[in-house]
């Protein structure tokens, strides 16, 4: 089993009612254990911002799948949730992002690991280090909070009080 971790997000509809049913079906694979969801995060659109915020959070799962896999499995889920990748950072009902994958570093077509923007967003990063306080980028070598530590903090990252993503919390 690998210890992976996902980001998880969505724009478009009942936010928090589609995070938490997908949280539902992925723990519900049998190839994969959900182990940890950190908190939900409200937060400003990057690239392009002419759109509603996004609730985010990561997930840390252990998983028999491989990475390829592990993808096709998360763009099967996004699809059932009605996500169809149209335009490059728009409005999304549902995005997974395989954020690491073990100490792997995977690059072939359509998955690069660890995910290329994991260490500029402060909306993965925060929810990643409540999840991985002492994690450490397996291809840069610094640790995550460092990364954090050096953002804008005019990201827009504001933890939404009272919400869980998954019923086992």
């Amino acid at each position: 089993m690998i210890t992976a971790y996902i980001g998880i997000g969505g724009n478009l509809g009942d936010r928090a009612d589609t995070l938490r049913k997908a949280v539902a079906v992925l723990d519900g694979e049998d190839e994969v254990r959900m182990v940890a969801v950190s908190g939900v995060y409200e937060t400003a659109p990057i690239g392009v911002t002419d759109q509603p915020s996004f609730l985010n959070a990561v997930l840390q799962v252990e998983t028999s799948l491989s990475g390829p896999a592990l993808l096709n499995r998360l763009l099967e889920i996004e699809r059932q949730f009605g996500r169809y990748r149209k335009k490059k950072w728009g409005p999304r009902t549902l995005d997974l992002d395989i954020l690491l994958y073990g100490e792997e570093v995977i690059q072939v077509p359509g998955l690069q690991v660890p995910h290329p923007y994991l260490h500029e967003r402060a909306f993965v990063l925060v929810p990643l280090c409540e999840l991985l306080p002492c994690g450490r980028h397996p291809v840069l070598g610094k640790q995550f909070t460092d990364f954090l530590a050096q953002l804008d903090s005019d990201q827009g990252v504001r933890r939404v009080g009272g919400l869980s993503l998954w019923a086992h919390q």
